[in-house]
């Protein structure tokens, strides 16, 4: 075991997008145990810096695999495509197409409800996405056909982002009512009911 190993060797896991989380979780669990420095106290500060360097290296190969998206852009970097390489394998129109439609409707979207059903919409073509580039990753070994639907996923992940933030933001307006105490002066009495057709 070397710290210049790729993360799946470190972990003792196959090269592969699909993987079992609780393998996963369960390796790097026994190999942080084996490496905390902790462990190391009595041999000294050298042997306890080379047991941090170590430390940080297992928790960093877990974090990359543990997550999909991260995975397979790591997987794809292996096979020397990296995703945000400018490498001329291009996005389809079509996905193109779609991602300014998704932009516009998110950014005209009148209500939590038409982002929420949006929403929907998104996470169907993610999942399909993350299909398909486990299936050309896994299936075919074909890190280069999966690079356009990467970067199509890499984007429906930050507009998910910034569906939340919308969300968040719009929960934080202030309700009608809300509203009306805002806009009294400071000091200002609360609103004067006034009865109609008296």
């Amino acid at each position: 075991m070397t710290l210049d190993q790729d993360d799946f060797a470190l972990l003792g896991l196959p090269r592969r997008f699909e993987l079992d989380a609780a393998i996963l979780g369960a390796r790097w669990r026994d190999l942080q145990s084996r490496v905390h420095p902790d462990r190391f106290a009595a041999e000294g500060p050298a042997a306890q810096r080379l047991a941090m360097q170590w430390a940080v290296r297992v928790n960093e190969a877990h974090r990359r695999l543990k997550d999909p998206l991260t995975r397979a852009s790591y997987l794809c970097e292996l096979a020397g495509h990296g995703a945000q390489a400018n490498d001329g394998v291009p996005v389809p129109q079509e996905v193109l197409t779609r991602q300014m439609q998704w932009h516009e409707a998110l950014a005209e979207a009148p209500s939590a409800e038409a982002i929420k059903a949006l929403d929907g919409e998104v996470a169907a073509r993610l999942k399909a996405v993350h299909d398909a580039v486990g299936s050309d990753l896994d299936d075919r070994d074909d890190a280069l056909a999966a690079l356009p639907k990467l970067r199509e996923w890499m984007f429906l992940a930050r507009l998910r982002e910034q569906m939340e933030q919308r969300l968040e933001a719009l929960e934080a307006e202030p309700g009608p009512s809300e509203s009306t105490a805002d806009s009294r002066e400071p000091g200002e009495g609360p609103p004067v009911c006034r009865t109609v057709g008296r």
